[in-house]
């Protein structure tokens, strides 16, 4: 990549070592250097040829965020003060937050342990060049002999320079913003075992009510077969992982018998598409005056839980089966364990409720995630905890402590046993039930973990952060295998598509983007959100995308037309498409609520979408 400034300046370095210091003290002394220099690089760029004119202008924002920090730690308090003045509102529009908080840096005291400076300081700015920008950039520095600027681009810039003709203003835009400058395209070579696992193969049994259409049941048999989920193709995907690449937990009979509810379920579903588009069911919190802060509804959509800022979880049942709590310890002895339906007996007639409240953080919970077998809660807070919750018993099993800091998103793998939290410490954490410490820690975001999700093969895990990017971890090593950039914003949402091929995200900058996670390639930008978007959810069989957030209002995107008219086939490690940003054409519907935000959505397995907030009167 940038093996230029490696090789020419190593071999300078020694005869550089006087005249750098030199010129070192001139700066020192004369701070006007800085202005002149940046003044010269900006008309560089401005007279450069189209082609090489939309890359090299990626440069401009770090050596402005480098220079304004030289001159500030110098302490030319008057002169850093004039620099941001002049320069800092000509920045791109999605930096001039980070610009902003950039500008309170005005002492030299203020930079130590600040969030900003250190991801400068300890990070390099990934700048995407053509090798013809590259070499174009590279007889500039040599002939202007421009020390300042060459010393920032050495020391803080990484510039990745690929094969082949130079990227279009539209291509870079799409995926410029975050905070470190772009994925390197290294970052995103590795093989993602993207595939679904093998589904178990489970008879169906004829059950004893289900005797009188013995003849109905037994054609359904062989139909799932036909059902797109269940077809032969995604029993061996040749983009699955090994089936033992990751431990996962053994079906138990009540699993099994879920599955069978589950398959039946899925032949009753509604097949949608631009014709068909699913009825949306709308649960609101009213009087909700000690705020919802997030809400959830389980797999298979019978409970809703919501965690609210006065530390506590409520969980309501939306159907007319009741919430029971397990039978006194006197009465529990006479059971008889041998039965079959022994769980169903330890469980209490006489104290069934609509709805329960669990209390135990000390913090506003931030987000809920039911078990498989809807046996578990899980909890995580601005406590810095995550807590494990007994759905039969009602209490607090387990208080996870690993983070130091709020936690801000928890999900349960779609397997059970192992579960996944994230925070403001700008980690993400990979947990199993009965460990109290953490068995991966996944780091490397600069800034907070603001929301997680399990591929749909619980082999890996993906991240979206304040940092603006949007990263997928491998939970067998650790480590990241996909770095994503052109979110301008807060990343607080991330679903995975049905195939286990695609990832959704989306946040503060209003849109959602459509990522190939093959390649680690942006393919789609969906505009016409109007505020932060904190909830997406594809539809059973993947061909529909719903998403909502702020503005109160629920939008339909046609997945499938999205994803025929991007030829995949073409689609490999060094060659991009051209993201698709008129999207108006994919978008099937808005539903405006009634002031209303969308915190939660969910597709039932019958494809009728539920949504979830808290009426803002």
């Amino acid at each position: 990549g940038n093996g230029f400034w490696t090789i020419d300046f190593c071999a300078m370095l020694s005869s550089q070592l006087q005249e750098d210091q030199l010129h070192l003290d001139e700066i020192e002394g004369d701070p006007a250097i800085y202005e002149d220099t940046y003044v010269g690089l900006k008309k560089f760029i401005e007279t450069a040829l189209d082609t090489y004119r939309h890359e090299l202008s990626m440069i401009l924002y770090p050596v402005f965020v480098h220079m304004y920090l030289e001159l500030v730690y110098n302490q030319h308090e008057a002169k850093a003060k004039y620099f941001m003045d002049k320069f800092g509102p000509e920045q791109e529009e999605y930096y001039l937050d980070d610009v902003k908080k950039l500008s309170c840096l005005t002492k030299k005291d203020h930079m130590k342990g600040n969030e900003f400076m250190d991801n400068f300081r300890s990070g390099q700015f990934t700048v995407r060049l053509s090798r013809d920008t590259y070499n174009f950039l590279k007889r500039h520095l040599q002939d202007k002999k421009n020390n300042v600027l060459q010393n920032i681009i050495q020391e803080h810039l990484y510039l990745d320079v690929y094969e082949g003709i130079s990227r279009t203003k539209q291509q870079i835009d799409s995926t410029a913003g975050a905070l470190v400058g772009e994925a390197a395209r290294q970052a995103n070579k590795g093989k993602v075992y993207y595939g679904l696992l093998k589904e178990p193969e489970i008879q169906i049994p004829v059950d004893e009510e289900d005797e009188p259409q013995e003849g109905d049941d037994k054609p359904k048999k062989k139909k799932p077969k036909k059902d797109p989920l269940l077809s032969k193709k995604s029993r061996n995907d040749p983009n699955a992982p090994p089936g033992n690449r990751v431990p996962l937990p053994e079906l138990r009979d009540a699993d099994k018998l879920d599955k069978v509810n589950a398959m039946r379920e899925a032949l009753k579903r509604v097949r949608l598409g631009p014709n068909s588009l699913p009825s949306i069911c709308f649960y609101t919190f009213l009087n909700s005056h000690q705020g919802v802060t997030c809400a959830e509804i389980c797999e298979d959509s019978s409970l809703l839980s919501a965690g609210a800022s006065d530390s506590v979880v409520r969980i309501w049942s939306l159907n007319t089966n009741k919430l029971k709590a397990m039978k006194p310890a006197s009465e529990l002895e006479q059971v008889d364990k041998e039965a079959d339906d022994v769980l169903y007996r330890m469980m209490d007639e006489r104290n069934a409720i609509d709805m329960r409240t669990l209390i135990g953080h000390s913090g506003p919970v931030y987000s809920t995630s039911f078990s498989p077998d809807k046996n578990l809660l899980l909890s995580c807070s601005e406590d810095s905890t995550v807590r494990l919750w007994s759905l039969q018993t009602w209490t607090n099993v387990v208080c996870y402590k690993g983070h130091c800091f709020p936690v801000w998103d928890v999900k349960f793998s779609p397997f059970g046993y192992y579960f996944a939290s994230c925070g403001h410490d700008r980690t993400a954490r990979l947990w199993a039930t009965d460990y109290h410490q953490p068995v991966r820690i996944f780091s490397g975001h600069v800034s907070d973990v603001d929301c997680i999700q399990f591929h749909p093969n619980s082999n890996y895990i993906a991240t979206g952060s304040s940092d603006r990017t949007v990263r997928l971890w491998d939970v067998a090593s650790g480590n990241c295998v996909r770095f994503m950039t052109g979110h301008k914003g807060t990343v607080y949402n991330l679903a995975f598509s049905t195939c286990g091929r695609f990832l959704a995200s989306a946040g503060s900058d209003k849109k959602i983007l459509i990522w190939d996670i093959a390649y680690g390639h942006l393919l789609a930008e969906l505009n016409s959100h109007t505020d932060t978007i904190y909830s997406l959810c594809f539809s059973r069989e993947g061909t529909v995308l719903a998403s909502g957030g702020l503005d109160n209002c629920i939008k339909l995107w046609d997945v499938t037309k999205l994803l025929e008219e991007i030829d995949l086939e073409d689609l490999n490690i060094s060659h991009a498409p051209n993201v698709k940003v008129n999207t108006d054409a994919y978008l099937l519907g808005s539903f405006p609520t009634k002031s209303t935000p969308v915190l939660s959505l969910h597709f039932t397995r019958r494809n009728l979408l539920l949504a979830a907030g808290m009426y803002h009167g």
